[in-house]
Formats: structure tokens, sequence, C-alpha cells
């Protein structure tokens, strides 16, 4: 993505028409019941302040058709005010020069105390924040159907051996082991799970963050893919191309009984109506070498503005959405917990306030890593080419040795 754009297309972008009523245009790929609900909060409060709210959804829950038709809108000069992006994509779009700022309502709203460094180094790029923080996302986690682990009279998993162990006790009960939705972005984020659940969070720095071609090449890394095709073995057959969001229905009506996915996958519980503890678990998966944390930071970045009214509107909504009870309702349906860490948590259910307490210790620790998948370990260029190997092994015989040599060379020829 860098220096994708000529001159004369940042010129056009800098240079695009004003409109005369203070609006913000937010395009996201928020789709999904919990995560439209989500957003709501954040639309309800800029209306109030008298900003035209203009919603410009893309479907697709890993975000490559919004990446895509943000390309054709600075190509064809005529940027959102916001887009939702994530990691690295939001360094490259600043290093380009097309975000602006909100620095000086950053510093009057004190945005540098309240966020924590691994929000801040996403959001704030080369000492600006081009980018506003709805929330963290916990991405190596389980969503488990109480009524479906009760069926079986089994406990939620703490190793990866005993949740390998379930899975033909749930098909003896007529219940799918593992819900999933066989697209590359899912089981990008499977993977890079259960490479923090096997491997631990070292291994996951020196794999991901690192790209050690050793550690690539690895042992460890072939146990994770033992782990990954075992996984493969519990998917049903109608699993290609469906909706992360159709999955996870599947765990909240019981025809499922465990889903890996973000923990934006709650938000579709919340939804329905359903209540952590009650009705599901949401769990850590199981790690076998010590506890490790994957995080996503979601954000909206901003676009640069030459309107002042526009800018003014843009600077609002970036407010709304660092309001803490906005962070606090925005993340009660959407599943995650506020980027900000002075937040009022008390209204947030069990499975969020466990999610914030072990993101402080395994911060304090060491054990907080950044999302591959989510590319904010590294650039979209090395994610892409790990994501193709990765879903090949998933939907193919390949082994797992294969699969190891094959990852570690996409990958030394994407950096």
């Amino acid at each position: 993505m860098r220096h994708f754009f000529t001159s004369v297309a940042v010129a056009a972008l800098l240079t695009g028409p004003a409109l005369a009523d203070p609006s913000v245009e937010v395009m996201h790929f928020w789709t999904s019941g919990g995560e439209a609900s989500a957003l709501s909060v954040v639309r309800d409060k800029v209306v109030a302040e008298g900003v035209q709210w203009i919603d410009a959804p893309v479907a697709g829950g890993g975000g490559d058709q919004a990446k895509t038709a943000l390309q054709a809108r600075i190509a064809a000069g005529n940027p959102p005010a916001a887009m939702l992006m994530l990691g690295q994509n939001i360094i490259d779009w600043a290093d380009e020069g097309l975000l602006g700022n909100v620095d000086a309502l950053a510093k009057a709203e004190g945005w540098d105390a309240a966020l924590p460094r691994a929000v801040q180094d996403f959001t704030k790029i080369g000492g600006h924040y081009v980018s506003v923080p709805t929330n963290v996302h916990r991405t190596d986690m389980i969503s488990a159907s109480k009524a479906a682990f009760g069926a079986i009279g089994a406990d939620y998993p703490t190793s990866w051996a005993e949740l390998n162990a379930l899975a033909p006790k749930f098909l003896e009960a007529g219940i799918i082991p593992l819900a999933h939705g066989g697209q590359a972005w899912q089981e990008a984020y499977m993977f890079e799970a259960v490479a923090a659940g096997v491997g631990g969070a070292d291994f996951y720095r020196r794999a991901f963050v690192d790209l050690d071609d050793a550690t690539l090449r690895g042992d460890t890394m072939r146990a994770v893919f033992d782990q990954m095709a075992t996984l493969r073995g519990m998917v049903d057959e109608n699993a290609p191309g469906r909706d992360w969001n159709l999955a996870t229905a599947m765990v909240i009506n019981g025809q499922a009984a465990m889903q890996i996915m973000g923990d934006w996958a709650k938000g579709e519980f919340t939804n329905a109506g359903k209540l952590a503890g009650d009705d599901f678990a949401c769990i850590p998966v199981p790690k076998d070498q010590g506890d490790a944390f994957v995080y996503l930071v979601n954000s909206l970045s901003l676009f640069a503005q030459t309107d002042p009214e526009q800018a003014k509107a843009q600077e609002v909504l970036a407010s709304a959405i660092m309001d803490k009870g906005v962070q606090v309702g925005f993340n009660i349906a959407k599943g995650a917990i506020p980027a900000r860490s002075d937040a009022d948590l008390s209204a947030l259910d069990a499975c969020a306030q466990a999610t914030a307490a072990s993101l402080s210790s395994n911060d304090a620790g060491g054990g907080a890593v950044p999302t591959f998948a989510g590319t904010h370990a590294a650039r979209a260029a090395v994610v892409g080419a790990a994501t193709d190997v990765v879903t090949e092994f998933f939907n193919s015989d390949m082994t797992a040795a294969e699969a190891t040599e094959t990852l570690a060379d996409a990958i030394a020829d994407a950096i």
C-alpha cells in the first residue's frame, strides 16, 4: 500500500469539494447485528451533537472488501471522513500523508493518560492522533455453548488435549464440535489463537512480530499446524464460505459446541439476548506454554479535511468515540472492552471484566501480543502471504511439515 498513490491522487484527495452541512461519513465493515448495535451508540452521540451521520457499511467481516472500496474512493479523490481500519494499515495510510489528526482535541481531553500504550501504538502515529479507538478485542477466545457441554456432562477444556478429547463425545451427541466459517480471514484468526495457545507468548512474538525464520520453521510451528489439522476434523462440511456470525449462531442455538473467534462473537450472543455464564461461556483458548493474550485495537481513522466545518464535525465524532459512557455502551454491544483504561467496567458482563483483568496482567507480565491476522504484528503483505498458506492447509490434505516450510517461505518472500 505504501507509495501506491500518485501525487495527483493525493492532491485530488486533499482538495475535494466542501460540503455545506457538518457531517461525517463513516465507512466500516461492522454489519452483523451486534456490531451494528455497537456503532449506533457512537452514531446517536454524534447526531445529538448536531452532526449528520452518513453510514457507509461494506459487507465482509474481515474487512478485505472494505479496503478495496476505500482504495477506489481514494483514487477518485472522495474519501470518507472516517474509516474502520486495523493496525499496520493505519500506519501505511498515515505514511501516505492522507490522514488528518485531532491532536488539539486529544490534548484537551487527556487522551495520553487515558489510553494504554498498546492502544496508542495503533492510533497515535508519528506523534499524531490520526485514529480514534473504540475498543480492544481479545482474538484468542472460545465461545462455548453451556447447553452443549451440559449435554455431554463435560467441563470447559483447559488444555488442547482436553479440547481434542471432547470432539468424539459431541459428535456422538449429535453436536458439531467446532462452528467455523470457511473464509481465509477466519482461518487466520484461528491460526494465531492456536499459535498463542500451543507455543505461548514468547514463541508467538518471535514468529509473528520478529518474523524469525528459525522459529517459523521449528518444531513448535509444526505442532501448531498439527493442532489446526485436528480442529479441521471438528468442522462440519458446510463451513466453506460461511460468515463468522452465522457460525456464532450455531453456538447460540446449540447446533455447535464451540467457536474459536475473537471476543466480538460475544456481541452476537448479547444481541440474541443470551447471558454470559447462564447461556454461554467465553474462555481463552487453552494455553499449554503459559498465559498469553492476543489483542486487537479497533479504531476509526480520520482522513484529512480542508473544510473547517467538516474538520469540526470530525472532532465531534472523535470526542463522541472517546466519551466514557459511549465507550462502555459500545463495548456492551460489541463484546469487547473499552479502549480507555479509566472507563467504569461495572456495567460490563463477567466475560468482559475477566478479559480486562487478563489484559492488564498479561500486559504487565509480557504476555500481551498484537494480533497477526489483524495486521498489528506485521504489515498486510506479510499477513496476506501467511493467510494464503494457512487457508490452503486448512482446506486440503497438506501435512503440518509441508505447511510449516511453505509458511516460512511465503513470509520470507513477503518481507
